[in-house]
């Protein structure tokens, strides 16, 4: 079984209902955190991931909202008896900046172990069982990744764009999709964001068969009603929804 599990769907300003915008890749290869926002260790308890079991994390970039939760899963990680190394995946800037911020926690040797594994735009991870992990440079204020979970056998992929206007690079990278995870930050078009409509025109393009949008929020972006109104009038005619808080994606 292979499925992603939405551990927080909200922008840089969590609402009551949503935590900043991470998720868990529960599939070969791993469980694998993309992201660390909020209270992660918790969030994976509750969905049913023993935080132990991690196999690595993927932060796609390095602003506050996708980070702030690592020094404390370091921390708890420790505490609860993790000892092997945990793989840390990211761009080369994102991880110099995270280590920085770990400094800064002075956590005096109570926190997990990180395998820091520096990636390049393009990079591609093998994981398991025909599984494999295709990234793309988006086009963000900051260094950012864009992630394509494939299998090689059914042809079937999971994409996540992270955050990211429009960009070529992400469509490419979402091309025939069962599920797209996008972003939906902001009502109208924005340097570095995406809206709902813009979003609904990234699937039409990619011919992606589902849409979830996250890093979305009804106060902050448009009312949810609204929004899936907008990935219609994009042109997109698969299947649209709002990204919930623990939902499970399979693919």
């Amino acid at each position: 079984m292979a499925r992603m599990i939405l551990l927080g769907v909200g922008t840089g300003v969590p609402d009551i209902d949503r935590e900043n915008t991470h998720m868990v890749w529960d599939g070969p290869g791993g469980p694998l955190l993309i992201d660390a926002g909020g209270s992660t260790y918790q969030r994976l308890l509750r969905a049913g991931i023993d935080p132990q079991t991690l196999r690595g994390i993927v932060l796609t970039h390095s602003h506050a909202d996708h980070i702030n939760g690592l020094p404390v899963l370091l921390f708890s990680l420790y505490l609860a008896g993790r000892r092997d190394p945990l793989p840390i995946y990211g761009l080369e800037p994102t991880l110099n900046l995270v280590q920085n911020v770990l400094v800064a926690f002075n956590l005096e040797g109570y926190a997990a172990s990180a395998d820091w594994k520096p990636l390049t735009a393009g990079a591609i991870l093998p994981l398991d069982n025909d599984w494999t992990l295709y990234t793309a440079l988006t086009d963000h204020s900051r260094p950012c990744l864009a992630l394509r979970f494939a299998n090689a056998a059914s042809g079937r992929a999971l994409v996540y764009s992270a955050d990211t206007a429009p960009c070529p690079a992400v469509s490419d990278l979402a091309h025939g999709a069962a599920i797209l995870i996008h972003e939906a930050t902001t009502p109208e078009p924005l340097v570095g964001h995406t809206s709902p409509r813009q979003a609904g025109e990234v699937a039409a393009r990619a011919n992606a068969d589902r849409l979830v949008l996250v890093h979305f929020s009804p106060h902050w972006t448009m009312p949810e009603a609204e929004a899936l109104e907008e990935t219609r009038a994009s042109g997109f005619r698969g299947q649209a929804e709002i990204g919930r808080e623990f939902q499970v994606l399979e693919v």
